[in-house]
């Protein structure tokens, strides 16, 4: 195995993702190994790394398996350099809209959790009223 290589039980380690979380992730096309070796063992790269963090990223702001897919053409389609001056200017306004979509997530995150927060001051305070604290 070149050193550049990592079986996915490494990955899983580096990424904090299941085994069959990554394998589900490579049999729908999202991250797929960038080798394998000569026993069939999947191979990644610190690329595919990068790649599933990211798409671990996505998953407590929602967003769906055809949205991450889409996001991910876009970047793979960026970085590539082969778009011309259009269709980069078209790439680059569908990666705006989804930064628009994690911030306006992450805004109602917020607003969840500080709802959270509250309900957790005002049950701590209702129980310090009726004096059931331990």
């Amino acid at each position: 195995m070149h050193r550049d290589h990592m079986q996915i039980g490494e990955v899983a380690e580096r990424t904090g993702l299941s085994l069959r979380t990554i394998r589900y992730y490579g049999e729908v096309g999202l991250v797929e190994p960038s080798a394998r070796s000569k026993g069939g063992f999947r191979l990644y790269t610190e690329s595919d790394v990068e790649r599933l963090l990211l798409i671990k990223r996505m998953k407590p702001l929602e967003f769906s398996l055809e949205e991450t897919r889409d996001l991910l053409d876009v970047i793979d389609r960026l970085e590539s350099g082969a778009a011309d001056e259009r269709e980069r200017a078209a790439l680059t306004a569908r990666l705006d809209l989804f930064e628009e979509a994690i911030e306006a997530r992450c805004t109602a995150l917020r607003e969840q959790l500080a709802m959270a927060e509250e309900f957790g001051d005002r049950l701590r305070a209702q129980r310090n009223k009726i004096g059931t604290r331990p």
